[in-house]
């Protein structure tokens, strides 16, 4: 009689274990993916910090990348710039980026700016979260959106290589 009155026992702990658990479970697992989508902001939004600041310090040189499809030849600043910002931010879409200058405005070739000029960089890039309860406070697509702006003077840089 000893024997069964024991058997029961473990048998209710270990279905009281199971309901714990299958109460407690969910709460770790939305934290668990919380901590991920965080992560993730955080690390887009150093990221693409990162990428301006790369960029922008590639700009004020006035200097241009060579042109892979063709030998010999450069790519004009602004795409230069534009490449620059992609290659430090791998996996991330900076292709919202806009360039603009004092002098040179916000469009066309001359918006990188001269030597001495004021340059903008300004990237606006978006995020969709995957954690349901966390996206909601971030609007109801579940995405948020960065914007990240730098200025940098460009260098004396010889005026031929402002485009």
């Amino acid at each position: 009689m000893c024997g069964m009155g024991k058997g029961r026992r473990h048998s209710a702990e270990r279905a009281q274990s199971l309901v714990e658990y299958a109460l407690v479970a969910p709460l770790i697992f939305m934290l668990v993916f919380a901590m991920v989508d965080l992560g993730r902001l955080f690390f887009t939004q150093f990221a693409l910090q990162n990428a301006l600041r790369q960029a922008g310090r590639f700009a004020v040189t006035g200097n241009h990348l060579p042109d892979p499809a063709h030998t010999g030849q450069t790519l004009s600043r602004v795409t230069s710039i534009i490449q620059v910002a992609q290659q430090a931010a791998p996996g991330i879409d900076v292709s919202g980026i806009q360039i603009s200058s004092t002098f040179g405005g916000s469009a066309g070739a001359g918006r990188a700016g001269g030597p001495g000029d004021t340059i903008t960089l300004t990237l606006t890039s978006q995020l969709h979260l995957i954690t349901p309860m966390i996206s909601r406070f971030f609007g109801p697509n579940g995405v948020y959106t960065f914007t990240v702006s730098t200025s940098f003077r460009n260098e004396p840089f010889a005026p031929w290589q402002q485009n």
